[in-house]
């Protein structure tokens, strides 16, 4: 079963999340910023992190800086989900972000995404692994 992380400060935001993958089969973790989610994900190693990027504590920019820099996690697939971006934004690329997806993304989009990264499973975040979409955004 594929576990996944969700960095999400807006509380209703992240309950909306965590039920769409729960019914999608997927164990949910979540995490109301980043420095939380930092921690869950060196505790839980799970498969797959999708974050936002405005957060306190740590945005999602830091939480995947600091994600990449540890070298226990730093092969684990990350998504952005954020209406902060627009496609093609060049930081997500530079990030180490496997996927960007947009605000408002349908369901069944997210779920196809992330459970993408899952099926890639863990790997090298040169842009050139299977799993990276980075230098695409998702917003079906």
């Amino acid at each position: 079963m594929t576990v996944l992380l969700i960095a999400e400060d807006v509380d209703d935001i992240a309950m909306i999340l965590e039920r769409v993958f729960t019914r999608a089969g997927m164990t949910v973790l979540r995490a109301p910023d980043g420095a939380a989610a930092f921690d869950m994900a060196r505790e839980h190693r799970p498969d797959v992190i999708l974050t936002d990027l405005g957060m306190p504590r740590m945005d999602g920019w830091e939480l995947i800086r600091a994600v990449r820099g540890d070298a226990e996690l730093a092969d684990t697939p990350i998504a952005i989900l954020t209406g902060q971006l627009q496609p093609g934004d060049p930081g997500v690329a530079e990030s180490g972000a496997c996927a960007l997806l947009l605000k408002p993304t349908p369901n069944s989009e997210l779920v196809s995404v992330v459970q993408r990264l899952a099926d890639a499973g863990r790997h090298g975040h040169d842009f050139t692994a299977a799993g990276c979409v980075a230098s695409q955004a998702i917003n079906a």
